[in-house]
């Protein structure tokens, strides 16, 4: 190879480093949204007791919470989340799953949307919604970079700033 094509072909490798640095970081923060997590196991089916849609909000986060409990962010959020994504969520009067809608889509991270519906659909059922019957349960899910989340209804808050 000619010295004088050294200088071009270092110019096209730096180019070519710049433009592969930012989706190489983007894939390692889709590894851990590229696979849904199983729940754990559970024997029974609970019902909940709640009279109204905020009581049930949390007893189903409760239940996705036990489930996922690896996946649940503890303590206060960042200021700066991943993802907010918004499900909605239908249920039979015995608490089974039967539908569940992405009813907002993360504006940057899309893999997350798809991530939340599949920990969602691979609950298979939430409390039977006892008083409220068939019912649609809508929660906003908080959600940071390594795969970790709070649902809003039991979220403990933002941190601000750093």
């Amino acid at each position: 190879m000619k010295t004088a094509a050294l200088p071009r072909l270092r110019r096209a490798v730096c180019r070519a480093a710049l433009v592969l640095a930012p989706l190489a970081s983007t894939g390692a923060a889709w590894a851990q949204f590229s696979h849904v997590p199983l729940p754990l196991p559970r024997a029974d089916a609970p019902v909940s007791g709640a009279a109204d849609e905020r009581s049930y909000r949390r007893d189903a986060a409760r239940m996705v919470y036990e489930a996922f409990p690896t996946h649940v962010f503890k303590g206060q959020l960042p200021a700066l989340m991943h993802a907010i994504a918004i499900t909605e969520t239908d249920i039979d009067d015995d608490g089974r799953i039967r539908a569940v809608r992405l009813v907002r889509e993360p504006a940057a991270a899309k893999e997350v949307g798809p991530w939340v519906v599949g920990l969602i659909r691979r609950l298979e059922r939430l409390p039977a919604p006892g008083q409220l019957r068939g019912h649609t349960w809508t929660e906003v899910w908080l959600v940071d970079r390594s795969g970790r989340f709070q649902a809003d209804s039991l979220s403990e808050g933002q941190r601000y700033g750093r």
